[in-house]
This record gives C-alpha cells, structure tokens and sequence, in this order.
C-alpha cells in the first residue's frame, strides 16, 4: 500500500509521517504545495527520539507522477493546491504546522501523527 502525504511546506507534518509510515511497512512519499528549503530542526529531533534520522531529507513539491503512484493520499492543510484524481483514497488530516512550535509541541503533533498510521493500518488489515 502506498501512501502520499501532503503537507504545505513539506518540512514538517508530512515528513514526520512519510519517516513513519515507511518505518510501519508501507511505500511512503511527500511533498508541500509550497515546499520549504529544509525540515524544521525540531522535527528532526523529535523523529531522533524514535530512532528515525530524516536529516538528510529536503522538501519537494507535489508531482502528478507521486499522485498516480499512491493508493492513498493524505492531506494536511494543503488546501485546493492538492491535485485530486478519479480512483484515489483521499484522508484529510487536520494537523497543526509544527513550524516555530517548541519541541514538546512537536513531539504530541508526532505522536498523533503515529497514533493515525498504526490506525489506517489496522483498518487496512481488517
């Protein structure tokens, strides 16, 4: 199952979740409908707590190849710059930016974020 996330900077929410999704099993990718130049340093750290080092990870903007690519894909405030295509699972997550938000902040946006795979992973082996 492939999962495509989308986020507005692609520095933050989506890159939590692709480093999470991918940790849980499944093809994970994401982008930003207007894609920041690096990841936030507190999100960086909040995915070291876990053990999943996403450093070297760059923001990217939403391509039609990575829509058509994913089963499901998951928006989290990109708004109308989402591209939306026939057969495609679409989920709205509505999740705060975790930019210039202190690391605790983080750490719970993180944690919903989990909370929210290892859910559509169970309703996907139901």
């Amino acid at each position: 199952m492939n999962l495509y996330f989308v986020c507005v900077g692609n520095a933050g929410r989506s890159q939590m979740a692709q480093a999470l999704a991918e940790r849980a099993g499944f093809g994970a990718r994401s982008a930003g409908s207007r894609p920041e130049h690096e990841v936030h340093p507190e999100v960086i750290v909040a995915m070291d707590e876990l053990g999943i080092d996403i450093r070297d990870r760059r923001p990217k903007g939403i391509d039609r190849a990575d829509v058509e690519w994913a089963d499901i894909v998951v928006t989290m405030g990109c708004g109308d710059a989402c591209p939306v295509l026939p057969g495609k699972r679409y989920l709205d997550w509505q999740l705060t930016d975790p930019i210039d938000l202190p690391l605790e902040a983080v750490r719970e946006i993180r944690d919903e974020i989990q909370r929210r795979i290892q859910s559509l992973e169970a309703e996907l082996a139901a």
